[in-house]
């Protein structure tokens, strides 16, 4: 340690090097904070979470058959089982999985009808397989929506993994608000091309019924009655012709209730051989029902058929009409693709709009022509990421400030406090280098995310304690030994300089672990290279800000 603390004395001695650290130390600081706007190091809420299952979902267009449903998933699977590590594969048509986590802040399994199905796929054991399940997903999306989403128009595939929090509806959520229903979900719609084309979004959606044609039947009462049949007949028949009807129970013992029997024709009987009022009419006039004189009366006398379209379900949120647009992200930071789709919504939209800003990211627009006035709010994880990101930084300022206070009282020294404080402060350029390193070494991207900031916020105490230690010898030094200020602070950083390393080898050696975590790699790797760039702080550029305050004086 002799020939360390000599090295920290030539240092104080010589004005030049102290600058020098100085300087050093500045440029560290700014570089690493330049690798955000340069995008080497990204911000992420949560990196992707590996696990032992996924799910695909299957929206086709409202007013779709089962039967197209059946293809498109006779197509997604045939795909999937050429995949070695899928263990077994479920298939959910017409209805959403039992819940699960995913589900539960989708509202996936409360979804139904003859468009609707949910695949789920379950995978070897993670320990097992090299491919994490987020790369699966990454690798197999575009294989299957290019495959599979040809088979019928307008078809939508999902690739849904189970989230590793929050929980939120989507990655990146778009709620256009708005008065007028057919404005706005034209724009929704332009607003929703925007998004499909922003590098790093996938599976845009749109959460709002299409509009689609179907036949109405009206039934005739008057000629039903006179023809000496019941409406009930006529209801029964044609259940029975394009659904099917119960017709009977049984019992068993397996069974607490009555099991109840449907009578179902065959796919050919039940289906029209186009899609025209002509071949429906001729459809109902093959049904015939027999009245009380043994007559058979044709269906198509009792019941007329219109052409029309579909009633879409009206969607709204604090009493306003809203249309919903949703996006995942594809091993990306939901940040940059938000930014993105953001100044190109600002690009495309304001021939037709007056766009101004909003709340955070939210944007107000008006149509020039009409006057019409909407209201476009992004959600989902990108608002938790920037409300916990927000949060942290709150909870970051308010401990340097209570740090700030007790080192105020404690030494009486607003000087001695702020060197305090910076060396703390500075921890944070390890940890935002430390992600950079780190991510050349790893296959996926290595996001700061917000463990890596609660990494960040436990390492202020180890700092501070660092500079305490150096500080308080120093000081004892001078004022019980009568030493040099230069000497003083030299011995005390070289005497000091053993504990600090011992405290720094444990922290690393506990947070090896945590770096191979998929959720707390951030915060394992905060606190290995944020003690490192304590350490360094507190040796070199420490013992520099202590030879320039006043507030430790020699002993006269």
């Amino acid at each position: 340690m002799h020939k360390f603390e000599e090295i920290i004395h030539s240092i104080l001695d010589s004005k030049f090097k102290k600058f020098l650290v100085l300087f050093i130390t500045f440029l560290a600081f700014v570089g690493s904070l330049m690798m955000f706007p340069t995008n080497l190091v990204l911000a992420k809420m949560l990196p992707g979470k590996s696990a032992n299952t996924y799910s695909v979902y299957v929206d086709l267009p409202n007013g779709s058959s089962y039967k197209e449903t059946s293809k498109v998933t006779t197509c997604i699977v045939s795909i999937l089982q050429r995949e070695d590590e899928v263990e077994n594969i479920e298939i959910f048509s017409g209805m959403g999985a039992p819940l699960d986590y995913a589900g539960l802040v989708k509202g996936s399994a409360f979804k139904s009808g003859e468009n609707i199905a949910e695949i789920v796929v379950n995978l070897t054991d993670i320990d097992a397989r090299d491919e994490k399940s987020f790369s699966m997903v990454h690798r197999l999306r575009p294989v299957l929506q290019s495959s599979c989403e040809s088979i019928k128009i307008g078809t939508n595939i999902k690739l849904v993994e189970e989230p590793a929090g929050p929980p939120t509806l989507a990655a990146v959520v778009v709620e256009l608000y708005g008065k007028d229903g057919t404005d706005l979900t034209n724009l929704g719609g332009k607003i929703r091309t925007i998004l499909e084309k922003t590098k790093g979004l996938v599976d845009v959606d749109t959460l709002e019924d299409d509009i689609y044609e179907k036949f109405e039947l009206t039934i005739n009462k008057e000629k039903i009655i006179r023809s000496g049949l019941s409406i009930k007949q006529v209801n029964e028949i044609l259940y029975l012709a394009f659904e099917g009807v119960e017709i009977t129970v049984k019992n068993s013992e397996k069974s607490p209730e009555q099991i109840p029997l449907f009578l179902v024709l065959e796919e050919g009987s039940k289906s029209l051989s186009s899609f025209s009022k002509l071949s429906l009419e001729r459809k109902l006039a093959s049904l015939k029902l027999m009245n009380k004189k043994g007559f058979m009366i044709p269906l198509n006398e009792l019941v007329s058929v219109e052409l029309a379209k579909s009633k879409p379900t009206l969607m709204s949120k604090n009493l306003q009409r809203v249309v919903t647009i949703v996006a995942e992200t594809d091993m990306v930071s939901q940040v940059y693709p938000l930014l993105d789709a953001r100044s190109k919504i600002k690009e495309k939209l304001s021939t037709d709009f007056e766009i101004t800003r909003g709340s955070l990211f939210n944007l107000d627009l008006k149509d020039k022509k009409t006057g019409e006035e909407y209201s476009l709010v992004w959600d989902g994880e990108m608002k938790v990421t920037m409300d916990t990101f927000r949060d942290l930084g709150a909870a970051f300022i308010a401990a340097l400030v209570i740090i700030f206070l007790l080192m105020v009282v404690y030494y009486k020294s607003f000087a001695l406090s702020g060197i305090v404080l910076l060396g703390s402060f500075l921890s944070i350029i390890g940890v935002i280098t430390g992600h950079w390193v780190t991510d050349l070494f790893t296959h996926e991207t290595f996001f700061l995310t917000a463990t890596s900031l609660i990494g960040f916020i436990a390492l202020m105490g180890i700092s501070s304690r660092n500079s305490l230690l150096l500080i308080d010898f120093a000081v004892s030094l001078i004022e019980n030994k009568g030493i040099d200020k230069r000497r003083a602070i030299a011995i005390s950083t070289a005497t000091r300089a053993k504990p600090i390393f011992l405290t720094a080898v444990t922290i690393l050696l506990a947070s090896v672990v945590l770096v191979v975590d998929p959720i707390f790699g951030g915060l394992g790797v905060a606190l290995i290279f944020g003690t490192v760039a304590a350490v360094i702080v507190s040796l070199v550029f420490i013992p520099v800000l202590m030879d320039n305050t006043k507030a430790i004086k020699e002993k006269k």
